[in-house]
């Protein structure tokens, strides 16, 4: 039997939504990047399910386009070369969980990162459109002066989400060095 090992944010995230996540969901990855959480959430949502990715970068559309065809995962998700903050442009029907992973494109231009204000907005949206018992995650990246404004921000917003309509986590090592990634997991709480 394999014992149960503590890892870092994006573990936890994917934890959370590999429990959550059924065959024939709706889900959301409001930041594509490279396509890794795109294909996972593309496997749990199964053949009936469908993910919407959404991305400002081209290069990062195309890595997740080029993953999934390699998958076989294309049919089920609609990826969007637009601003997470325009989700309710183009997802109109409830979502099961919705994933963020903040800061820059690993391997891309360090300079292009998510902000706040788009940030915000996206949350707004995405809270609105979770299910019952749905959950949004978000891996935040402290460490650089974007990243550190956009996680004290996250974290004053989560806090004052009612407590009756969401339990809200905050998981991060607090031994850990300046700069690690840290995890929030928001669920719509069940009416």
């Amino acid at each position: 039997m394999d014992r149960y090992e503590l890892r870092s944010a994006r573990y936890l995230a994917a934890e959370i939504r590999a429990k959550v996540i059924l065959p024939g969901d709706t889900v959301i990855d409001a930041t594509v990047g490279n396509g890794h959480d795109t294909c996972d959430l593309a496997r749990l949502v199964g053949e009936r399910g469908h993910v919407y990715g959404f991305d400002i970068q081209e290069q990062a559309i195309s890595s997740a386009q080029r993953k999934l065809q390699e998958q076989g995962l294309s049919d089920r998700c609609t990826l969007i070369h637009d601003s997470h903050a325009h989700i309710s442009q183009y997802v109109h029907e409830p979502v099961s969980a919705v994933v963020f992973n903040l800061g820059w494109l690993p391997g891309g231009d360090k300079r292009i990162t998510t902000v706040w204000d788009s940030t915000f907005e996206a949350l707004k949206q995405a809270l609105t459109l979770l299910l019952p018992g749905g959950v949004c995650t978000v891996c935040a990246y402290p460490g650089h002066e974007a990243g550190n404004h956009e996680r004290e921000q996250l974290s004053l917003f989560l806090a004052e989400l009612s407590n009756r309509e969401y339990n809200v986590l905050h998981q991060r090592f607090i031994n850990a060095s300046q700069g690690s990634p840290e995890c929030y997991a928001v669920q719509k709480q069940f009416q």
